[in-house]
């Protein structure tokens, strides 16, 4: 498995990653099918991303094959451009097998160059494998946000969890 940077030339298998992965989990934003990103717009994206100092994209690749990504957007304030919010996402055959772990040890490096100190991301407080995962990585639940989504015509709460990176 190799942890990098996404490229522009990735839009293709990014845009086909993100369908895979919302189409096998009960707890993304998007619904299977929701998300109607184009490759052209996904491409416009990465190369908008890439040009923001405090926001990229990590993709997870085996066998020439994406299998995960990491997105992290940054703070675009003054008061805020040392935060990032995450967004995960890991191919079902994939999860369990380090995946996860690989992609935040990837994030931390490029945080901590970029002198990133604020990690932050929502769970849905019914995942236990993505809990599992952050807590693993050092996060911390902040607090709750009550019926935050509907899930199966159901309202469903997550936690806000964060984590905070020291700086030498």
């Amino acid at each position: 498995m190799y942890i990098r940077q996404i490229s522009p030339d990735d839009a293709a298998a990014f845009v086909e990653l993100l369908r895979e992965v919302e189409q096998d989990a009960s707890f993304m934003l998007f619904e299977s099918g929701e998300r109607k990103t184009t490759v052209e717009e996904q491409r416009e994206r990465i190369v908008k991303m890439e040009r923001d100092r405090h926001s990229r994209i990590f993709v997870a690749e085996r066998s020439g094959e994406l299998i995960g990504y990491l997105i992290a957007i940054g703070g675009q304030a003054k008061r805020n451009n040392h935060s990032v919010y995450l967004v995960i996402g890991i191919r079902k055959k994939d999860q369990g097998q380090g995946v996860g772990s690989a992609l935040f040890t990837e994030l931390e490096k490029w945080a901590n160059d970029q002198r990133i100190h604020r990690l932050e991301l929502n769970v849905v407080t019914r995942n236990e494998a993505g809990l599992a995962l952050y807590r693993k990585a050092g996060f911390e639940v902040e607090g709750l946000k009550r019926h935050s989504l509907v899930i199966d015509d159901e309202f469903v709460d997550e936690y806000y969890m964060s984590k905070l990176l020291a700086h030498n």
